[in-house]
């Protein structure tokens, strides 16, 4: 799904930040119909979420590389099924899952989506999911979940309702301690998946530094991006999150190799000389997705 150095939360029942998205330079744009939406919002929130995922989807890519991805309400309740028949449009990426505690939920919302898919014209298994771990039993079936399914391109790390749920201050100076394990485990998991991680928010958007060693020590850990609130926050994960020497020497080979067999199609007269077909590197089979992915971290550096 390419890199995942900044996801970014909007409202999706404002109007205005729906609009300001579209201008936003996030790796993942995440229309939020969950904890930022009113319960008596709810249906208006996913009729203008739908209207920019439709008019993303008739425009011309002026959203670029990014992202398009939108967090529904609780996999378990009864406004999941309802968000996603809204959301399901050409234009959409990726579904962000809140508040996952098993593989079941992953499955039975893939399931839907699937369905969807295929009703609304979308090619199968094009869109990813990315699920949030948010609670004591979450963080013990990360892996699982990660492996629950192939749309799962990422996992999330909720702090708030995971101190919540282990019943810690969220206030205490300390509190690093008490969510440490938590935090700690979920890139592990997601490594151990052959996915991403995204570590959870920095609330206050006016403490700079303390945003900088938060993402600092997310990176230490080994998640692979960091969820934002704010867009002042953006260019220094980014920063932060830059692409390891281990990615840009994989790009290198990706690119090179995928170029030289479009090369070797087209010299031998192959009618679909303009299409990435899979090819095998160093024992892995890689394709198109992998050349957007590997084109993107190059770009990035040179960025």
């Amino acid at each position: 799904m390419g890199t995942s150095r900044s996801l970014i939360f909007i409202p999706g029942n404002n109007q205005r930040f729906l609009e300001k998205s579209k201008t936003v330079s996030s790796d993942i744009i995440c229309f939020d119909l969950e904890d930022s939406v009113p319960f008596g919002e709810k249906e208006t929130a996913r009729n203008l979420v739908g209207k920019t995922i439709n008019d993303i989807g008739k425009s011309d890519g002026s959203h670029g590389k990014t992202v398009v991805s939108v967090r529904i309400n609780a996999p378990d309740s009864e406004l999941a099924a309802n968000d996603l028949k809204k959301v399901i449009l050409d234009g959409i990426d990726a579904i962000v899952i809140p508040k996952v505690e098993t593989d079941c939920q992953i499955v039975r919302i893939s399931n839907i989506i699937k369905t969807l898919e295929k009703e609304n014209g979308i090619p199968n298994n094009s869109i990813k999911l990315i699920p949030s771990i948010e609670s004591a039993l979450g963080v013990v079936n990360a892996y699982s979940i990660a492996k629950s399914d192939p749309r799962v391109s990422s996992l999330v790390f909720g702090v708030f309702d995971y101190l919540h749920d282990m019943k810690i201050d969220s206030n205490d100076d300390e509190v690093l301690t008490g969510y440490l394990y938590g935090r700690a485990k979920v890139p592990v998991d997601a490594r151990a998946a052959g996915v991403d991680s995204i570590d959870s928010i920095w609330q206050n958007i006016n403490d700079m530094d303390g945003l900088e060693r938060d993402l600092v020590f997310g990176k230490k850990l080994g998640y692979t991006g960091k969820c934002i609130i704010h867009p002042s926050q953006i260019n220094l994960a980014h920063k932060v999150f830059a692409p390891s020497q281990q990615d840009i020497q994989w790009a290198k080979k990706v690119v090179s190799t995928l170029d030289e067999s479009m090369m070797d199609q087209k010299t031998k007269g192959t009618t679909a000389t303009t299409k990435i077909g899979a090819v095998n590197l160093e024992g892995k089979m890689i394709d198109a997705v992998h050349y957007k992915q590997a084109k993107r971290i190059l770009e990035s550096v040179n960025s």
